[in-house]
């Protein structure tokens, strides 16, 4: 299993490009090029021996018997997807298209991932594109299966890994409706108001992100709007709630009305009811909307919580054999899922729904609900499979027990449940004091085992990440019902003892590091807590016997929030809402939960939790089903760091399982040994520096002014173009599995040279000649299209085998016209030319003084800056950044400098017809001389351990662009731009570059170009 020594294959920002071949029980070890085709685990069924020796062929539920079967539609769509992104979205509306070439920029500061962008690719590509030309149409099949599951809601199911991003893809749902809807205010395929609707309060209160108005709003925090669109996003009007919302509730005249009295008050009459009505209900639910009518967007979070159950026929449902808890379960769950399916029905009929996006890890059906346990809704669309997520190195490593010296066949701690499930799952634990409790004996040696591993990671933290202020790693037992949870919980974590006279004594846990209780006395801080998922998502105040259970931890609690917030009430703070905010800031600095070391869950905590710090899982309940195993696993795979390795690649992280059957990756090894992700760093603008604050122009374009006289066109060496092979074919065989093969050729030949300069002129025109308001100079069209003519006749050339046909395609354009623009606005006879910028009109400054953010790469503390630390790129850190940085803090011409990171600061250029924004590295303000203008200089420091990317592009774009615009502008001071590319003699480098500066030189670009420089040498001509 040699290759399974790193479990990643793929970056995580590019589409998966290789996978392990699955075998019958896992991967086999071998990678196969390509993607992963999109597959389910769905259940057989199996023979059932009668007492009287016959064979049934009922259903068997239980999933103990699985097989892999191809998703179809979402692998058809997902080709069709591909194909359209490779085509550059074609037909999507100009907001989509803006929209999905800003997620894919590869230069952003904070990236997507690409499962997060073809998530939202499949959504526009179904909503806008389909069935429209040669684009294939799957609506209608959409639309059956709607028909037939969903009695008619419109929905598609959006089917991602835990910890893959679904909150983000649920922002740029929000934006891509909201920005085509305020762009096209009558088009009918968008809206601007949105339901979102989670399984419990946890997820509802995280999905405040999703409110442009909320601090800390995801469009923001991860640069999902285009700076130029963020002003239209305020537009937008969210509802955020729970399903429970949808359960109806008394009128305000019977709110707290007894049910007797409103037995006596409705007599024989069976028509009163004292409910509001299914409008009032939607009314209610959508309050937060606003006035306003129209369609709604809705979002469901998790929602394998929502689906209409179908009836269970006998012979079925005694194939199920459901214990009485598992009986319960699924009552429940199909309860739950009618009240959240039936809800959307009341909004479809009293307010409309455009789509509904579903959107979970998960989307299978549930145990009980009549269809196969783990079947996958069948309108889900596209996939990105936990399978995929591993590869593509977005979530942990799941490492199961594999092997052991036990006796027996079975791996001992693979499924705990086969041995312990009798004991736990059929005696009246209820009833049993701890002290009289025997806990079995293979739970408690996967207890101490898993422990063990558990206290390695506790004393790598301790050495390594503590001082840093990092939360300690955690560890999740996950229990089938509140009796067994209370006995394991107060095993690890002890419990309290009533002496005489009132004196309470607690009792040391079994667990040192989970022990509640040290030398008799109960520890000021829990390190363990009890949490009943269910009962904490429901928003209803603690039942009796849980409350009872955690009663100590819950009063310790209130104490510390005392203790943090000096004069903050806990009285009005309910039992529930505390012991949530503490579940929910496990592993968060300076939050309440911050040093929760292990977390005992009564129910299964599927999902709404999901903390980066989770390293070991324990499930001590049954497993029947991958789609369980992969729900409770998930609860641990969220990656605690995400800096890129020198291969593009994220560095692999583990977390430890115990009693999960999951069939992942077989060995007879553990997988792998993973580095622990270094120390995370707070890098902030720091008070008292002000004096090092230094602002910068947001520029979002550029146009260039040239005087209405005649345009010059010289052709030089960089203006010359050789058409020739390159990434797209000129012919393509075709072959199926057999038959004859068949062969394309491109249709080049048919395009004629005045046809594309034609095209190469009308660009040229619209991008680069136009007045103050941006309208195009339609005068200078004749001798641009001459320019162009010109151009092809004496600067391009074709190697054999291509023609003219290759400029037809937009890329190449866009580079032509790159190329021509260039020779035409620095050729001496247009020295008229002015260089002008397009500010951002919301923002035109910005400034170091807001910085805030935390990072897990190699960082240097910073003097003469008003951010705390300079961020150093690659691996290790960049040797060349801190080498400059350093000269920056010893040259006395540099006032303050800054690492260019998460600033916002960037400059826009354009390569191969693209629109990128560049993110160089430095910022430098110089000393301020007598009766001088402030200068600042742009320091790119090229090589390194840095990926070169389109570096002639970005350097003449700032030079040539970027610098005079702002200098011409007036507001900035003097700008100029300097590349380091050797470390050999870098202060003298740097030196010279600021010289430069100071004199007006060479670096703030061409001076022909500038304001500032044309009125000195008027005044000079006057003056003589």
């Amino acid at each position: 299993m040699e290759s399974l020594a790193n479990p990643i294959l793929n970056a995580p920002y590019d589409m998966p490009s290789r996978h392990f071949v699955m075998g019958p029980k896992g991967p086999t070890g071998e990678v196969a090029t390509g993607r992963r085709a999109s597959e389910s685990f769905v259940p057989i069924a199996q023979a059932v021996k009668g007492a009287d020796g016959s064979v049934q062929t009922t259903l068997e539920f239980e999933g103990t018997v699985e097989r892999r079967e191809p998703n179809e539609l979402i692998n058809s769509i997902r080709r069709e997807v591909d194909l359209w992104r490779a085509q550059n979205y074609p037909r999507a509306t100009a907001i989509s298209r803006k929209l999905m070439l800003h997620w894919a920029e590869p230069s952003r500061e904070n990236r997507v991932l690409f499962c997060q962008r073809e998530a939202v690719e499949t959504a526009i590509y179904l909503h806008e594109v389909a069935g429209r030309e040669d684009f294939r149409d799957f609506r209608g099949s959409i639309a059956a299966h709607n028909e037939t599951y969903n009695d008619g809601l419109p929905r598609i199911a959006l089917k991602m890994a835990t910890g893959s991003g679904k909150t983000v893809v649920m922002a740029m749902l929000i934006a891509w409706q909201t920005l085509n809807k305020v762009a096209s205010p009558r088009d009918s395929r968008f809206v601007k108001r949105f339901l979102v609707v989670a399984p419990g309060i946890t997820i509802r209160d995280r999905l405040r992100v999703l409110v442009p108005s909320s601090p800390g709003n995801y469009y923001a925090e991860r640069d999902l709007i285009p700076a130029d669109l963020e002003h239209q996003l305020g537009q937008a009007r969210l509802a955020i709630t729970n399903y429970h919302a949808f359960l109806k509730r008394d009128t305000k005249e019977f709110a707290g009305v007894a049910a007797k009295t409103k037995q006596l008050l409705r007599g024989d009459r069976a028509d009163i009811s004292f409910e509001e009505s299914d409008e009032a209900m939607a009314q209610r639910v959508l309050r937060d909307l606003g006035l306003g009518s129209g369609d709604v967007m809705v979002l469901n979070d998790e929602a394998h919580h929502c689906y209409r159950d179908r009836p269970i026929q006998a012979a079925e449902a005694k194939s199920l054999k459901f214990s009485a808890e598992e009986k319960a379960e699924a009552k429940q769950a199909n309860e739950d899922a009618r009240v959240w399916f039936k809800g959307l029905h009341v909004i479809k009929k009293h307010v409309g729904i455009k789509v509904i996006a579903d959107l979970s890890a998960t989307p299978y059906y549930l145990k009980g609900s009549g269809y196969h346990e783990g079947f996958i809704f069948p309108w889900t669309v596209s996939d990105f499979s936990l399978m995929d997520a591993i590869e593509s190195g977005i979530v942990k490593v799941p490492r199961l027990p594999v092997d052991d010296d036990a006796a027996g066949e079975e791996v001992a701690y693979r499924d705990l449940w086969e041995s312990v499930g009798p004991e736990l799952g059929k005696r009246k634990l209820s009833a049993i004091e701890i002290r009289d409790w025997h806990m079995p004996a293979r739970l408690e040696a996967a207890l101490r085992s898993l422990y063990a591993n558990y206290e390695k990671s506790y004393r790598d933290w301790e050495q390594k990440f503590r001082a840093a202020g990092e939360p300690p790693p955690v560890f999740i037992v996950v229990c089938p019902n509140t009796s067994a949870s209370k006995l394991v919980y107060e095993w690890i974590s002890g419990w309290e003892i009533s002496r005489d006279q009132g004196f309470t004594e607690h009792t040391d846990g079994k667990l040192a590091l989970f022990s509640n209780g040290e030398d008799g006395k109960a520890v000021d801080r829990p390190r363990t807590i009890l949490v009943d998922s269910a009962q904490l998502e429901s928003g209803e105040p603690l039942k009796g016997d849980f409350k009872a259970a955690a009663a100590g931890e819950i009063e310790a609690y209130k104490s510390e929030h005392r203790r943090r917030n000096p004069g903050a009430d806990t009285d009005k703070i309910t039992d529930s809402e505390l012991l949530r905010e503490v579940l929910n800031t496990v592993g968060k600095r300076g939050r309440l939960g911050e040093q929760v070391r292990c977390v005992v869950s009564v129910a299964m905590l599927t999902e709404g939790w999901d903390a980066n710090t989770v390293t070991h899982i324990l499930g001590i309940r049954a497993f029947r089903s991958q789609l369980l195993c992969e729900q409770v696993v998930g609860r641990g795979l969220r990656r605690r760091s995400y800096a890129l390795t020198e291969d593009g690649t994220f560095a692999p992280e583990y977390a430890n399982v115990y009693g999960i059957p999951f069939a992942f990756i077989p060995s007879e090894h553990e997988v792998g040994s993973a580095e622990p992700p270094p120390p995370a760093v707070e890098v902030s603008s720091l008070a008292g520096r002000e004096r090092f604050r230094i602002e910068f122009p947001n520029v979002d374009g550029y146009r260039t002014e040239i005087p209405d006289a005649p345009i010059e066109f010289d052709p030089t060496d960089e203006t010359r173009l050789v058409v020739g092979q390159d990434n797209v074919p000129t012919w393509t065989r075709l072959a199926g599995i057999a038959g004859e093969s068949d062969e394309a050729r491109d249709s080049g030949g048919e395009v004629r040279e005045q046809q594309v300069a034609f095209e190469i002129a009308s660009r040229l025109l619209r991008l680069h000649f136009t007045d103050d308001d941006d309208a195009p100079r339609i005068w200078l069209f004749p001798r641009l299209l001459e320019v162009c003519r010109s151009w092809m006749a004496d600067c391009v050339t074709y190697e054999p085998g291509y023609d003219v046909g290759r400029l037809a395609l937009a890329e190449a354009q866009a580079e032509a016209a790159e190329k021509i623009h260039r020779a035409i606005v620095q050729h001496p006879g247009s020295r008229g030319a002015r260089i002008r910028g397009m500010f951002r009109r919301d923002q035109a400054f910005g400034a170091t003084d807001a910085v805030e953010f935390v990072t897990r790469k190699a960082v240097m503390e910073a003097g003469k800056s008003e951010v705390s630390h300079v961020v150093l790129d690659g691996k290790d850190g960049n040797t060349w950044e801190q080498i400059l940085a350093l000269e920056c803090e010893r040259l006395d011409d540099v006032a303050a400098y800054v690492k260019n990171d998460h600033l916002g600061f960037t400059i826009p250029y354009v390569h191969r017809g693209h629109s990128h924004s560049y993110i160089p590295d430095f910022i430098l303000r110089l000393r301020k001389r007598d009766g001088d203008v402030q200068r600042h200089l742009i320091v790119e420091v090229s090589g390194g351990q840095k990926s070169p990317g389109p570096t002639i592009e970005k350097a003449q774009t700032t030079r040539t662009k970027w610098c005079p615009a702002v200098n011409n502008d007036g507001r900035f001071g003097r700008w100029g731009y300097t590349e380091i590319t050797s470390m050999l003699d870098v202060r003298q480098r740097l030196q010279d570059a600021i010289d430069s500066l100071y004199a007006d030189g060479a670096v703030i670009g061409d001076t022909d170009l500038q304001d500032f420089h044309r009125t000195h040498v008027n005044e000079v001509r006057r003056g003589a």
